[in-house]
């Protein structure tokens, strides 16, 4: 069940990432990036980090993307020209992304000839301790990041405002 579960959210991650990329329009890749958000979730959930996962849908798939939308909408961006691309790009692109998964790949399948068999320690963090590090020994940078997403808000906002208005 585990595994049919992974396979689908992990469809929907990878067609959501290709939609996002494909879209024209910013609206569309902000909610194809909700799929995305979502997807990873799901998956964060099948491998036991069930406070990764709230984390993910509260902070990420709500309030990023919800702020993301309003500030494209501030924008008012209209659309975009589509162009194809160059061919070189497309000649030497494809390629070297396939190269590069293949070594990937390799990394990955040599790691764990070396490794062996993985098992999780019998010490497993619980959301108290993690909740504890997160509000007690971290909170400076905590809050240091939550006043530099206000100030990149507020950033757009000044930018986006027009100039003959006060």
């Amino acid at each position: 069940m585990h595994l049919a579960l992974f396979l689908i959210f992990a469809i929907f991650c990878l067609g959501g990432a290709i939609n996002l990329l494909l879209q024209t329009h910013p609206i569309n890749s902000a909610l194809s990036l909700i799929v995305v958000m979502s997807s990873l979730a799901v998956l964060y959930l099948l491998l036991g980090a069930e406070f990764l996962a709230i984390a993910q849908i509260i902070v990420y798939a709500g309030a990023v993307m919800v702020l993301f939308t309003f500030v494209v909408m501030l924008l008012n961006v209209g659309e975009e020209e589509k162009t194809h691309g160059s061919k070189i790009a497309k000649a030497v692109g494809f390629p070297a992304v396939a190269v590069i998964l293949g070594v990937i790949a390799t990394i990955i399948l040599q790691a764990q000839k070396q490794l062996g068999h993985v098992s999780l320690s019998d010490g497993i963090t619980t959301t108290q301790e993690l909740s504890r590090v997160l509000f007690h020994d971290l909170l400076l940078p905590f809050e240091l990041t939550s006043v530099l997403i206000l100030v990149a808000i507020l950033g757009a906002v000044a930018l986006a405002r027009k100039e003959g208005h006060s």
